[in-house]
């Protein structure tokens, strides 16, 4: 029973989340691989940050969070490039 439920709101969850290699902002985008000071001039500063560090606290990246559109973008920085970048939606 407690399986079910777990795999459901994961499958609840994923709907909600999307991963992108590109990001439109008005007329430009936003690629996996670009420098996190091109996308500060682009977007500016972030509404949140978040440290992602290995379980013996050693620093692996940054999750810099944005709310673009109505929706949350999250763009993962690691060794100051953009390595992922995911849209989640507000659930209504």
């Amino acid at each position: 029973m407690g399986l079910r439920w777990l795999l459901l709101t994961l499958v609840a969850f994923a709907t909600l989340a999307h991963a992108f290699d590109t990001y439109r902002i008005g007329s430009r985008l936003i690629h996996i691989g670009d420098s996190a000071s091109e996308l500060i001039a682009l977007i500016g500063e972030p509404v949140y940050k978040e440290t992602i560090e290995t379980r013996a606290a050693g620093f692996i990246g940054e999750r810099w969070q944005y709310r673009l559109d109505g929706k949350t973008v999250m763009f993962t920085i690691r060794a100051g490039r953009v390595d992922r970048i995911e849209e989640i939606r507000d659930q209504q």
